[in-house]
């Protein structure tokens, strides 16, 4: 399988069928550009713009409509693809979320909480409890920081780190569900890091 197409795999992979068939973008977006969009979405942009000058712009009935919210279908499709995932997690006894932390520490071990938090995007209240599950698993142990003692760091188990082996067929596994072109996986990486970074005022 592509390599792309395997990276591309993730929360909301399936936003592909949205983004690459109708670009349904949220009207208040559109109207206000509360979302940056780069060269390749001209053509999706241009189509919604269109579908808003069209409108009544009294008319909060049609932008209350399901299918004019960019919300629901990122919603939908983040669900979708998190399934996926279930039956491979489950073998080994791990939530969708308890994964991502194992991505994080696989990829460098011996971090702070807080940097799991910053690299996944949640709050310390999300993380603190899964971190609590993972090593009264045996999967992690929590140390304070020799620079700074207000500072817990993460530190991977030898169970943990040979779990990153049981796990190794998990991102292809997924990957061989959805019919997304490698070109299309590229594109949806991008336009939903984008996305990310707009919503986070970068």
């Amino acid at each position: 399988m592509n390599h792309m197409m395997i990276y591309a795999v993730g929360l909301v992979q399936l936003t592909a069928l949205f983004f690459s068939k109708c670009l349904t973008v949220d009207l208040y977006c559109v109207k206000y550009n509360c979302i940056k969009y780069n060269d390749s979405s001209r053509r999706q942009i241009a189509k919604a713009t269109e579908r808003v000058l069209r409108m009544n712009k009294n008319n909060y009935k049609e932008m209350m409509k399901l299918e004019n919210q960019l919300c629901f279908p990122l919603y939908a499709a983040a669900r979708c693809v998190t399934g996926l995932y279930t039956p491979w997690l489950k073998k080994l006894g791990l939530t969708y979320t308890q994964y991502l932390v194992f991505l994080v520490l696989w990829e460098k071990d011996g971090i702070p909480v807080g940097e799991i938090c910053e690299k996944l995007m949640l709050d310390n209240g999300t993380v603190s409890p899964l971190l609590k599950k993972m090593e009264q698993a045996g999967y992690i142990s929590r140390s304070r920081s020799e620079e700074d003692d207000r500072v817990v760091v993460i530190t991977l188990t030898q169970q943990g780190r040979k779990l990153q082996e049981q796990a190794k067929d998990i991102p292809e596994n997924v990957g061989s569900c959805i019919d997304l072109p490698p070109d299309k996986a590229q594109n949806l990486y991008e336009l939903l890091y984008e996305l990310l970074g707009s919503s986070k005022g970068e």
